[in-house]
């Protein structure tokens, strides 16, 4: 199969090669106005052969003028974006040796629900589009200091991003997406990311540093039937900008507090007569923002570095062909939570935290988690290589465009993690060095079938490959014993539990195909009905080898019991398919010009998992290999919309959802597997349901807002075989929490922003504009452990940031910020400790940062 599809990409590459017959040059320019009619200067002209996909940028003059020249026939897209206002798109067709005028009337905005999105794969208004999505403009996302996902989430209320380290890093959309707690490689993610549209498979790609970005768009609710992979809860798509014909560099230098020091660059312009070049650049650097008092080392601090190339092929007005390759490199010494608690358990006094670290004379540095201090006694680590290639080719066939889009990313994880985040001797060694590739291949086509019919349709096809690089190590230290045994005089035993460990051998791969397709039919000029289908194929295999050595050497049964029962050898092996069919149902109605309603219905899944961490033992010791698969989410959305422009300058929108998932993918701990361990599991049923509201408002020329609020309500509606909670440890292995809170999901979740623009002036004599901006966010309590304790209850807080600086009419922008401007404790998340103790450690959200920024933008004119 694969070597089919590569011969279609070849095919699709070649094959139209054939430079269409030479035209005279014709000339697109205009004027830039405001609302009141005055010029503006300095504007950032974006003009694109809609075809071939070649660009011009130019800046308007000091009167407000642009004119792109030298420019082939065809449709172009004018597009006018300057930091401060509401970008604009304009659409005009370009005869031979004409001269056609665009005037553009710039609004001000800095959050837009107005500005063209890629959503369904066709460029379209994004107030226009009948699902819900959120748009944020590069520039806002360069000037929030929203330099990725994490980042990001603090903008859109219904994002959630948790992360411990890269490869324990989980996207959510409404509460969905991914099991809360530790990251397991079987389960596929219910939030896809797509950059450029390529998917991203692996979680860690969250923690990349964007590169570039133009926009980013995110999508709530199932998506299936329009995107390669299928996704249950939602998509993030970033899209970078493309190389330009027209030469031009920007640079952009950040520094603040804990020695933070960002550098970001990109140059970009012709190669040759039809080929245009981009390479970016992008690196971060960062004390470490919590102590070890052992060591006196500043740890989990950032280390990044990223470069992107990008070269476009536009050898007629038919084809566009775009290579990329990326590659980021992350060096930080981290990552570790610190203690944040002990809570009272249900076991013996002999078996809780307070008696046993008094027995082996410890004493933490400190229970206040935000003392931001730890004691760990393993080196830090959390190594990653992320990277890959891509090519696209964009022909256009009859009536649409025919896309190919073929990748190959890789990901080289190398940690090293304390997993008992204390200086005792417990857990020292916890490490799952991997090495994964991926390969997408995704063939598309988008256009008119019939004059009131649009279609998209394609196929996609997803190969990965895991395997431990050498081995996941774990490994016990002289603490053991006291901490994971009950006291006895066989626990007692000296050296029983000392480096005793275990060596996992892991080989998974993942073979994904897919067909998919929507089409939109306009029954009257205000009532659209676009049905979708999509049909899946996947299958997994695993092979698992969990090999023990070193501890205490002895034949004693007894005390060979005891050791097994921290852990044990197992060897295991599974592979499955599964195929499934999904689609669904949206009605569009446009009640007036400003007022767009729309209906889903939809159907979608999440593939089958596999355990890939281990799993549970039966009565002879033996693996459950019934437990080795995990059962497809089956998931059900409803959802309702409506999108308004009730005033001039103001988008109001609100959208009211449910969500049922059947045999809901969760993270579990059993004490049949051991203390130490999680693994997947299913619970019968839950539920998401809410409402979103959205909203932009443009108050004046120098005035405006954005804000959006979720209210969400995630349950588990059936999960009566649930892990107990920290505080019932001790008690029934088994706890029914049907009807309680599924984790993560804050009832309430708030992001409000504004930016005022005062009257052009002089600094330093150089023409330009001072600006003011804040933006603040607010999340309710959520409950921060799979089964809910109220010991690992998030307490709701709020984040406000803020920035004042000068824009310049030439393109340079300096800028003083400040994140967490009133220095809010809050936690990211809690978690219970390995060792059943009552232990528990949490992730301090980072304290206030205060900063300045350079950003430099020269192209020709």
């Amino acid at each position: 199969m694969f070597r089919t599809l590569s011969a279609i990409v070849v095919t699709l590459t070649l094959l139209p090669l054939v430079v269409s017959a030479q035209s005279r040059a014709g000339v697109v320019g205009g004027l830039v106005r405001d609302e009141s009619g005055g010029v503006i200067p300095g504007a950032a002209i974006h003009v694109v052969n809609e075809t071939t996909g070649r660009a011009v940028d130019l800046f308007s003059d000091e009167q407000g003028a642009y004119q792109a020249q030298d420019l082939e026939p065809g449709p172009y897209r004018v597009e006018a974006t300057l930091d401060g206002f509401e970008p604009v798109a304009r659409r005009v067709v370009l005869a031979s040796g004409e001269t056609v005028s665009s005037d553009v009337v710039l609004s001000p905005a800095r959050f837009s629900q107005s500005v063209v999105v890629t959503a369904r794969r066709t460029e379209e208004v994004a107030q226009e589009v009948p699902i819900p999505v959120s748009v944020v403009r590069g520039d806002l996302v360069a000037d929030a200091g929203a330099f990725n996902v994490n980042r990001l989430k603090e903008m859109l209320p219904t994002v959630q991003f948790y992360s411990t380290n890269p490869r324990n890093s989980a996207i959510n959309i409404r509460g969905l997406g991914a099991p809360f707690g530790l990251t397991n490689d079987g389960i596929e993610a219910g939030v896809g990311l797509y950059i450029d549209g390529v998917f991203y498979a692996r979680p860690a790609s969250a923690t990349l540093d964007f590169l570039d970005v133009e926009q980013v768009e995110v999508l709530r609710g199932p998506q299936g039937t329009l995107f390669g992979k299928n996704t249950t809860a939602g998509a993030i798509i970033v899209t970078t900008r493309k190389p330009s014909f027209t030469r031009g560099t920007e640079f952009e230098l950040n520094y603040g507090s804990y020695q933070f020091v960002q550098a970001k660059a990109s140059v970009t312009g012709p190669i040759l007569k039809n080929v245009a070049g981009r390479l970016s650049f992008s690196g971060t650097q960062r004390d470490g923002v919590i102590l070890n008092t052992r060591t006196g080392e500043d740890v989990n601090n950032l280390n990044n570095v990223g470069l992107r190339g990008q070269v476009l092929f536009a050898p007629s007005d038919l084809i566009a062909v775009a290579f990329s390759v990326d590659h980021t490199r992350q060096r930080p010494n981290g990552y570790t939570q610190v203690i944040a608690g002990v809570a009272p358990t249900l076991r013996p006094a002999n078996r809780q935290y307070e008696q046993i670290a008094a027995e082996l004379g410890y004493r933490a540095p400190s229970f206040n988690a935000f003392d931001r201090v730890t004691d760990v006694d393993t080196p830090l680590r959390s190594y990653q290589d992320l990277g890959g290639v891509s090519v696209n080719v964009d022909w256009k066939v009859w009536n649409g465009t025919l896309t190919s889009t073929t990748a190959r990313r890789y990901w080289d994880w190398k940690p090293s993690n304390d997993r008992d985040f204390t200086a005792l001797p417990i857990t020292p060694v916890s490490a799952a060095p991997s090495f994964q590739t991926q390969w997408t291949q995704e063939v598309r086509y988008a256009g008119t079938l019939a004059p009131k019919v649009d279609l998209v349709a394609g196929g996609f096809f997803f190969r990965q490959a895991l395997d431990s690089d050498p081995a996941f190590k774990q490994e016990q230290g002289s603490a053991t014993a006291r901490f994971l045994l009950a006291p006895s005089a066989n626990a007692a035993t000296p050296g029983l539990l000392d480096g005793y460990g275990f060596n996992q051998y892991l080989r998974f791969r993942n073979v994904s195909a897919a067909a998919f397709g929507q089409i939109e039919w306009a029954v009257t000029d205000r009532l659209r009905l676009m049905p979708g289908l999509r049909f899946n194929y996947d299958q997994k295999d695993v092979f698992f080898d969990q090999q023990i050595y070193g501890g205490l050497q002895t034949t004693n049964a007894a005390l060979v019991t005891l050791q097994r029962s921290i852990l044990a050898p197992q060897t295991y092996a599974a592979d499955v398919d599964d195929t499934n069919v999904s689609g669904q149902m949206t009605a569009a109605f446009r009640v007036a010009d400003p007022v767009n309603t729309y209906a889903t219905y939809a159907t979608s899944f999440k593939s089958v998992g596999l355990n890939l961490n281990g799993v549970p033992t039966d009565a002879a010791d033996l693996p459950v290999l019934s437990a080795a698969t995990v059962k497809p989410e089956d998931v059900r959305h409803f959802e309702v919309g409506i999108k308004t422009e009730p005033f001039r300058g103001v988008t109001a929108n609100v959208a009211i959802f449910n969500t049922d998932i059947k045999a809901f993918q969760a993270q579990v701990v059993n004490a049949g597997v051991g203390v130490l361990r999680g693994y997947l599991a299913n619970a019968e049923r839950a539920r998401v349901r809410g409402v979103e509201i959205d909203a932009t408002h443009a108050v004046s020329r120098r005035v405006s807002f954005y804000g959006s609020a979720a209210f969400t309500d995630g349950k588990y509606v059936s999960f009566p075989d649930a892990p107990p909670p920290l505080e019932e440890t001790g008690g029934p292995q088994v706890k029914d929490v049907s009807g309680s809170d599924l984790p993560g999901i804050s009832k309430v979740a708030i992001s409000v922003g504004g930016e005022y623009v005062a009257r052009r002036g002089r600094i330093v004599g150089q023409a330009g504009e001072l600006f003011a901006a804040f933006d603040t966010s607010y999340r309710s309590s959520f409950s921060s452990s799979a089964s809910a304790s109220k010991y690992l209850i998030v307490d709701g807080y709020s984040l406000l940031n803020a920035r004042i600086g000068f824009r310049a009419t030439d393109g340079w922008t300096l800028s003083l910020w400040s994140r967490n401007l009133l220095d809010e404790d809050y936690f990211e998340l809690l978690s219970a400790a390995p060792g059943n103790t009552g232990l528990y450690v949490g992730q301090p959200g980072d304290g206030r940062s205060v900063g300045v920024t350079l950003r430099v933008s020269l192209r020709s004119r």
